[in-house]
C-alpha cells in the first residue's frame, strides 16, 4: 500500500467484558475485568500488535447503571492509560473527560502529562455529560441546559489549547553553564477571562510531544456536529445504517469546510459491534446466546432513563408509546435519544425487541456474520463516503477482539485497506494529522 493511498483507521473501544449487555455472564468472562489493570494491558498489547491506531476508554462522572446487574464503576481513565503506556510503545491512548465537571487547568495538565508519559500518544474524547445523576455529584440539582453545556465546552477547549501552547517548543534549554533551565520569555501567561473561566496560566507542564492531545468528540446532535466540525480531529459516532452513516459523514465534513477547516482533518469513525462466526449460522447462534442472557426488566429501566419515560409506561411486548417528546425537548443525550426512537419507529419494534437490538452496542451498528462479510461491510462504508475508519466494539472481550484481529484484518490487508506496520510514532501521525503550531510563538504572533 503506497504512503499516499487512503487507508482505514481503527480504534479499539475497551468496555470491560465486551459491549454486549450480557457479555459478563458468559462462562469465560472475567467479572472483575473493569478494575483489572493486567486485563486492560493484555487488550492494549493485542491491539498494538495488530497495528490499531488507538484504543479508547469511556468514562462518566457518575455510576453507570445498576451495579447489581452488570459490572459498574470504572478506573479513572487517564490513570489507567498511564499503566497501558508502560506496556505499549506505539498505539494511541484516548480517554473521555467531561467539560461540564472538570476545570481546564487540571485537565490540560493531566492530558499533557499523559502525552509526555506515552511519548506523544494521548487523545481526549471531549464530552459535555448528559444526565442529572452526574450533576448531583457536583452540587447541582440538575444538568445544565444542552446549549449551555456546549457553550462551556467551547470555552474549555479555548482555554486548554492556550495552556498547551503556553510553553514554546524551545522554552526548555537546560543550560547548565548559564544556570538557565528554561527561557522565561518563552513561557507565556494566558490571562484568559471569559464567561465560564478565568485562568492566568502558564501551564505547569512544558509543551508535550504532540503539542496538543488528539481531540475526539462523540456527540451527534446539531450542537454536537457543529462542535465536532469546529474542534474535533476524530469523531466517534453511532450510525446504525449505511444511509445514516453516509449522511452524517457528509454533514460533518461540510460543516468543517464551512468553518475553514480541511474536511480530511476530521476523521469519522462509526462504532461497529462485530459478532463473528465461521459461518453466518454460527455467528447468529453466538448473537442469540448473548441475547438470551439479557435481563429484560433491567434493560427496560435503562431504556426508560435514556428516553426520559416512567418505566411503567414501557410494556415489553408493545411498541414505544406514541406521544414521545421531540429531540428539541430533550436536555440529555439528544442524538442517542433520536437514534433509539427512530430505530424503534422505523422497524416497528416492541420494547423487548428494541432492548435486544440495543443490548449489543447501545445503538451502534451491530453486524453479525463471517469474517468476509464483516470485511465487506467495513470496506463498503469506507469506499462510499460513510467512514474513514471504525471504532471497533467487540461484543465479547477478549475473544471478539482476537477473532477480529486474526480473521478480519488479514482480509482488509490483502485488499490494501489497512497498514501492516506503523509508519509514525505519535497518535497524530497514525491519523495523518499535523502537529499544531504554537499560537504564542513569535512567528505566529508577529505574522
Amino acid at each position: 500500500m503506497s504512503t499516499t493511498e487512503r487507508s482505514l483507521h481503527f480504534n479499539l473501544f475497551i468496555h470491560d467484558t465486551g459491549h454486549h449487555e450480557a457479555s459478563w455472564r458468559l462462562p469465560e468472562s472475567e467479572p472483575l475485568a473493569h478494575i483489572d489493570v493486567a486485563y486492560h494491558q493484555r487488550l492494549a498489547r493485542i491491539a498494538e500488535d495488530a497495528k490499531f491506531d488507538s484504543l479508547f476508554l469511556a468514562d462518566s462522572p457518575a455510576l453507570w447503571g445498576d451495579p447489581g446487574r452488570r459490572p459498574s464503576g470504572r478506573l479513572e481513565p487517564t490513570v489507567l492509560l498511564t499503566a497501558l503506556a508502560a506496556v505499549t510503545s506505539r498505539i494511541g491512548l484516548i480517554a473521555t473527560a467531561s467539560t461540564s465537571y472538570n476545570d481546564p487547568y487540571n485537565l490540560a495538565r493531566r492530558f499533557s502529562s499523559l502525552d509526555h508519559i506515552s511519548g506523544g500518544r494521548a487523545g481526549w474524547n471531549i464530552v459535555t455529560t448528559a444526565g442529572d445523576a452526574a450533576a448531583r455529584n457536583f452540587g447541582l440539582e440538575s444538568q445544565p441546559a444542552h446549549a449551555d453545556r456546549y457553550e462551556r465546552a467551547a470555552e474549555f477547549i479555548e482555554v486548554s489549547t492556550k495552556l498547551w501552547d503556553s510553553w514554546e517548543d524551545d522554552a526548555v534549554v537546560a543550560d547548565k553553564d548559564r544556570g538557565v533551565h528554561a527561557e522565561s520569555d518563552r513561557v507565556h501567561p494566558i490571562a484568559h477571562a471569559g464567561k465560564y473561566f478565568q485562568v492566568d496560566g502558564a501551564l505547569n507542564v512544558p509543551r508535550s510531544p504532540q503539542a496538543h492531545p488528539l481531540l475526539v468528540q462523540a456527540g451527534s446532535s446539531e450542537d454536537g456536529k457543529d462542535f465536532a466540525a469546529r474542534y474535533a480531529e476524530a469523531v466517534f459516532t453511532a450510525q446504525p445504517t449505511w444511509e445514516e452513516g453516509q449522511a452524517f459523514y457528509a454533514d460533518v465534513k461540510r460543516r468543517a469546510a464551512a468553518v475553514g477547516r480541511d474536511p480530511e482533518g476530521v476523521k469519522i469513525l462509526p462504532g461497529i459491534v462485530p459478532v463473528i462466526g465461521d459461518t453466518e449460522a454460527q455467528a447468529l447462534e453466538l448473537e442469540a446466546e448473548l441475547d438470551r442472557l439479557i435481563q429484560p426488566e433491567y434493560a427496560k429501566l435503562q431504556l426508560a432513563t435514556l428516553i426520559g419515560l416512567d418505566p411503567a409506561l414501557l410494556v415489553l411486548d408493545r411498541e414505544l408509546p406514541a406521544d414521545l417528546p421531540d429531540e428539541d425537548e430533550i436536555e440529555g443525550a439528544k442524538s442517542r435519544y433520536t437514534l433509539v426512537v427512530e430505530l424503534a419507529r422505523r422497524e416497528r419494534l416492541t420494547v423487548r425487541q428494541l432492548i435486544g437490538r440495543l443490548g449489543g452496542g447501545r445503538g451502534h451498528r451491530t453486524f453479525t456474520g463471517t469474517p468476509v462479510q464483516v470485511a465487506d461491510t467495513i470496506e463498503h462504508w469506507f469506499r462510499t463516503g460513510a467512514a474513514d475508519g471504525f471504532n471497533i466494539m467487540p461484543a465479547v472481550l477478549p475473544s471478539g477482539l482476537e477473532v477480529f484481529v486474526e480473521r478480519v484484518l488479514p482480509i482488509l490487508r490483502e485488499r490494501g485497506l489497512f497498514r501492516t506496520e506503523y509508519t509514525g510514532g505519535t497518535l497524530r501521525e497514525h491519523y495523518g494529522l499535523p502537529r499544531p503550531a504554537n499560537q504564542f510563538a513569535p512567528a505566529l504572533v508577529n505574522a
